[in-house]
């Protein structure tokens, strides 16, 4: 059963007019239930035409007619209710009534803002293909290690964690090197902010090197040392190799953080770490910047020139240009200089993960799968202590400014986009797989994106109560619509360029509701039909020809032809 009803003043209102992008304009009957908007046209009112997740909704706008009480006719005061949803959808419901316009609005502002993450629908979802049993998401720590042959002989698996108690942001097993025991495990935690001490990220399958991370040391400004922290970091590289530290601080801003409590290693306690600072902004600052974005993208009546210079301004694409750089640089000292690396900010839950994952989609073929890529961000995001709930309470319409809000992981997204649109054959999974996971992280029918932590999540009951949305984007009835249909995979890195005109503004989620996405869309599916035309023609080619041997060249033509194709199209 889904929960009380208190907050729904009414619940049905008839002759309610409905506009949305695309569409013509409706009139039917709008019903609020506990978690959703539901909208019926007259004409078919068996189905739906619109199905709203009223956690979707940013911020709501009402104008009512005859609020003041000017003189009307009685029956005849009305108001019109502006949805700005958080994948960017703007939505108008014209209702017939000042008290239904008022009870509605109220209604939407009070469910859409639901606190207590047990009441979120979630936790009332279920569909009749998925069941809650089995195992919850798509791997762990463990799996990962038995699956990593190189970490074996230098790297173990601690469990110091299992209760949470030595951090509350990471998940109960960690991969760390076997010389440091449990015991002193424990003594680095309490030297690094929020407890959480060095983990291993990552293990490049060619040559072994690391991508480690964690929060800011707290040397403080009598500049503390911790010699378990140092004999952690010592335990990662030979007497004779040396590491790199990427501070994601200015120098400034590192040496500001002691004077607070922070601060960052310095080079006589940890002598085989080189440290690298690279700024990156975060918290308030992305947060103005997606907004700045998103009105410079909403409004079409700016001239070509104002509208770049306001897309400028936003300063999102520098962001993108600062988390693609970083990320390229972790990589190029893993690939090609053969280093480890430890990567850190202020937290370590944020920029710190961003740049890490961007690294390994760079390095690691395995990211690049569908599955794979999921993998990912569940061991590196969902696992690792990304504080989704504090951080995407609010998108970009809302006019509530909350301290934690912040948008590191649509920055992930559209980093990621950036890399996929750069090298087209290198990923699996398509951009619909992107703004499906733009749109899930705000507002979903699954309990992946609940809750701050592993430790909250398990309070909660969310593995027990809730579906997992990767698990649900992998069976295959469902994966097909997100892969990509040119995927050629590689074992080598890729190395997106990171030059401004290299770099463009992500128009499939931030113009979405426009005609020129909806073109782009067309767009898309034409390549899909071209493509799968190709597959069966080659595949036909195949079981004719299975008595002959294929040259290399010949195994390219079909490919060839498909590129020429696309090009023209």
């Amino acid at each position: 059963m889904e929960l009380s009803s208190e907050h729904i003043k009414t619940a049905n209102v008839e002759d309610v007019t409905l506009r949305r992008p695309f569409h013509p304009a409706l009139r039917g009957t709008l019903c609020v239930t506990s978690h959703h908007l539901l909208f019926s046209d007259r004409k078919d009112e068996a189905s739906w035409q619109l199905l709203l997740l009223l956690k979707n909704i940013d911020a709501i706008e009402k104008s009512v007619e005859n609020l003041f009480g000017y003189p009307r006719a009685v029956g005849q005061s009305s108001g019109t209710i502006t949805i700005k949803c958080k994948d960017l959808l703007v939505l108008q419901l014209e209702i017939p009534g000042m008290e239904e316009c008022l009870n509605i609005a109220s209604s939407i502002e009070a469910l859409s803002s639901l606190e207590s993450v047990t009441e979120m629908y979630p936790f009332f979802y279920r569909p009749s293909h998925l069941a809650l049993c089995g195992p919850w998401g798509l791997s762990s720590t463990e799996e990962y290690y038995k699956q990593t042959e190189r970490l074996w002989d230098k790297w173990r698996v601690s469990t110091v964690n299992s209760d949470y108690s030595v951090c509350p942001s990471y998940p109960c097993a960690v991969i760390v090197p076997c010389e440091v025991d449990d015991d002193k495990l424990v003594r680095s935690a309490r030297f690094r902010q929020g407890s959480r001490f060095p983990v291993l990220s990552y293990c490049h399958h060619r040559n072994g090197m690391v991508i480690m991370r964690s929060s800011q040391p707290l040397t403080g400004a009598n500049r503390k040392r911790c010699k378990e922290d140092e004999l952690l970091l010592q335990a990662v590289i030979d007497e004779s190799e040396m590491g790199y530290i990427i501070d994601l601080r200015s120098a400034q801003q590192a040496q500001q953080a002691r004077m607070t409590g922070g601060g960052f290693e310095s080079k006589s306690s940890y002598y085989n770490w080189k440290r690298i600072h690279r700024h990156h902004e975060r918290g308030k600052v992305l947060q103005e910047s997606l907004i700045k974005l998103v009105e410079a993208c909403s409004d079409q009546s700016h001239s070509v020139d104002r509208w770049l210079s306001k897309l400028e301004n936003s300063k999102w694409l520098s962001h993108v240009h600062s988390a693609l750089s970083t990320a390229g640089l972790v990589a190029e000292c893993v690939e090609r200089d053969a280093h480890s690396v430890l990567v850190h900010g202020s937290e370590g839950t944020d920029n710190t993960l961003l740049v890490s994952s961007l690294a390994q989609l760079i390095l690691d073929p395995a990211s690049r799968s569908l599955s794979g890529f999921l993998c990912l961000l569940e061991r590196d995001w969902i696992q690792a202590g990304h504080p989704f709930q504090q951080r995407c309470v609010h998108s970009a319409y809302s006019h509530a400014r909350l301290k934690q809000e912040c948008p590191t992981f649509l920055l992930l997204l559209d980093c990621v986009w950036q890399v996929w649109r750069q090298f087209p054959l290198a990923m699996e999974f398509s951009e619909a797989l992107l703004l499906r996971l733009a749109q899930e992280v705000y507002a979903s029918d699954y309990g992946t994106f609940l809750c701050n932590s592993e430790q909250e999540r398990y309070a909660a009951g969310v593995k027990e109560k809730t579906h997992c949305l990767f698990q649900a984007l992998l069976k295959p009835d469902v994966d097909e619509q997100y892969l990509n249909p040119l995927y050629e995979p590689t074992d080598l890195a890729i190395w997106p360029s990171v030059h401004p005109q290299s770099l463009q503004l992500w128009t499939g989620l931030f113009l979405r509701w426009t005609e020129y996405a909806q073109n782009m869309e067309e767009a898309r599916e034409e390549v899909w039909s071209i493509v799968k035309e190709h597959k069966e023609r080659a595949g036909s080619d195949r079981t004719n020809n299975n008595n002959t041997t294929s040259t290399h060249c010949d195994t390219l033509t079909p490919f060839e032809n498909l590129m020429d194709e696309l090009t023209i199209l």
